[in-house]
């Protein structure tokens, strides 16, 4: 989908929050949100997102962040979590023509795939992380959830079960239909499901990945993959997690970073380029670290062509 305005946002001070997988998803790292205390006379300026949360243990810096707001291909992260919960991921999921058709109808970010190629679950897993692949994303919920309908419900129910009360699924992967504003979040239940999502080896390496190759085979085409978040290898500590992108949601951006012993999530969403998200994620872990400030303006010119995801 192509790039929307920015509307503005006001900030406030939220109270501070604190190898193959196993068919059974990992207990996500505790959330100490609920008792942590907020950061007394101090912010992040500068920051543009509608919507924004940042939590670092017992420090947490929100601006709507309990608000509820379409996340576009956040959503593919909550896919992606129950396909690893599911396990397999080895088996061999054949690309039906549907798919591509299903990404093109859409105007969707795709991973390019090619009917009749043979690739495992755990190659789909990069092809819709990285690209934000529908074509792939929709390969995926057939293989796991014989149907559509029946794998968004697994979607809502997961959501439910992880405390992200403010979630709710429409379909698999953040695409405006049924309608424009399909797939909301707020920025706290998304980053609820990072911490949870990451407890999952497999995951934080996908989303940790900058690039993946696949060579040509007898069972598939070759494929390369870039990911979408360009704060891996420009911001030090950054470990994923994902981008998106509609008309409704504006860029977004789920992010983690870790340096030393001090990790950190947060989520921006609503921001009016590709560019925006993430000089604004790297003022809000700037903020978090204490560090010396980031040089944005350098994000700002790489970044200047914006991603359709």
């Amino acid at each position: 989908m192509r790039r929307t305005r920015l509307l503005a946002g006001t900030l406030l001070t939220l109270p501070l929050l604190a190898p193959p997988p196993a068919a059974a998803a990992p207990a996500p790292a505790p959330d100490t949100s609920a008792q942590a205390p907020a950061l007394s006379g101090s912010a992040p300026s500068g920051i543009r997102a509608k919507a924004a949360y940042l939590s670092a243990g017992g420090t947490t810096w929100g601006r709507g962040a309990e608000a509820r707001r379409p996340i576009a291909s956040i959503t593919k992260l909550m896919t992606a979590f129950l396909v690893v919960r599911a396990g397999d991921l080895d088996r061999t999921i054949t690309i039906k023509r549907k798919y591509r058709a299903y990404g093109a109808r859409h105007d969707a970010s795709m991973a390019g795939l090619h009917p009749g190629d043979r690739l495992t679950a755990r190659q789909l897993l990069y092809a819709m992380l990285l690209p934000s692949g529908s074509d792939a994303a929709f390969a995926l919920v057939e293989s796991y959830g014989g149907t559509w309908p029946k794998f968004v419900a697994k979607m809502n129910a997961a959501a439910r079960s992880l405390g992200m009360a403010d979630t709710r699924y429409d379909n698999f992967d953040g695409l405006p239909w049924p309608s424009g504003r399909a797939d909301s979040s707020t920025p706290h239940d998304l980053v609820r499901l990072a911490r949870a999502a990451l407890a999952d080896p497999t995951l934080r390496r996908v989303v940790a990945t900058r690039s993946y190759t696949l060579p040509r085979t007898r069972s598939h085409a070759a494929y390369t993959w870039h990911n979408t978040n360009h704060l891996l290898g420009t911001y030090q500590g950054t470990r994923g997690i994902k981008t998106g992108f509609t008309n409704a949601a504006g860029y977004c951006l789920l992010f983690t970073a870790r340096r030393g012993d001090r990790t950190v999530y947060g989520v921006v969403l609503g921001e009016p380029t590709s560019a925006a998200r993430f000089t604004d994620a790297a003022r809000l872990l700037d903020w978090s670290f204490g560090h010396h400030p980031f040089d944005t303006a350098t994000l700002r010119l790489r970044f200047a062509t914006p991603d359709q995801d």
